[in-house]
């Protein structure tokens, strides 16, 4: 007896939001949630409140609570290597 190969077998996550044109807007999303998630745990290694870290990126705390939430895409690179800066930290960012 054979067997009838399915075709939707061996189709991977990273291919069907790759075909359902989603894997970049979701690939973002991610990066954005870890970059807020590093941002606020080293705020909070370091002890440093909103109100600080606000003051001392010299923005608004509406700003700093817009970078800081992981579903806010309309963050610049300006402002996030800002934070860093302010952390005692660097930015990287490449291409693979």
């Amino acid at each position: 007896m054979s067997k009838k190969k399915n075709p939707n077998r061996g189709s991977t996550l990273d291919d069907f939001l790759e075909d359902n044109g989603m894997r970049a807007q979701l690939e973002a999303v991610a990066v954005k949630e870890v970059l807020a998630w590093q941002i606020t745990r080293e705020m909070g290694q370091q002890k440093i409140t909103k109100d600080a870290m606000a003051k001392r990126m010299k923005t608004s705390r509406s700003q700093l609570n817009r970078l800081l939430d992981p579903k806010n895409e309309g963050v610049s690179l300006a402002t996030l290597q800002r934070a860093a800066e302010v952390l005692g930290k660097s930015l990287r960012i490449e291409l693979s």
